[in-house]
């Protein structure tokens, strides 16, 4: 009886692989408790979940995304695209403070920007020391 149906199962699908993956992981549902979609004949759950397979009582593309995630150790969580551009925005805005703390920026006086080549900007005077003339 198994040898049928896994020739039934290789025409829906046509690597043995992913038959004996996807019938595994329908096998392991069916002992979970979840509905069978045909009648067990008193099988188990492996021919059970062949046979399903084959008659084509269950969708394949559900079973395949049920098996990936059962597989995946490190499950993503999909965010908004909101939330991902704040962080970014304030990755950068971290960034741009660590820049500016790092680079000298020069300023200059009022004088010193309306002096021409020829000015020499005021000297700063300090009350304790005698200022020399010319």
């Amino acid at each position: 009886m198994a040898r049928v149906t896994v020739e039934d199962c290789v025409e829906r699908v046509p690597n043995r692989f992913e038959i004996v993956l996807l019938a595994a992981r329908r096998a392991r549902e069916i002992a979970a408790g979840s509905m069978l979609t045909v009648d067990r004949d008193n099988d188990k759950n492996p021919v059970v979940s062949l046979r399903e397979i084959g008659d084509g009582t269950i969708d394949l593309d559900e079973l395949k995304e049920n098996l990936v995630h059962s597989l995946q150790r490190r499950v993503e969580v999909d965010e908004p695209e909101e939330d991902n551009m704040a962080a970014l925005m304030s990755a950068s805005n971290e960034w741009a403070g660590v820049i500016q703390e790092n680079t000298a920026v020069d300023t200059f006086s009022a004088d010193e920007v309306g002096a021409t080549d020829g000015d020499a900007p005021a000297a700063e005077t300090n009350a304790d020391e005698p200022q020399a003339e010319n």
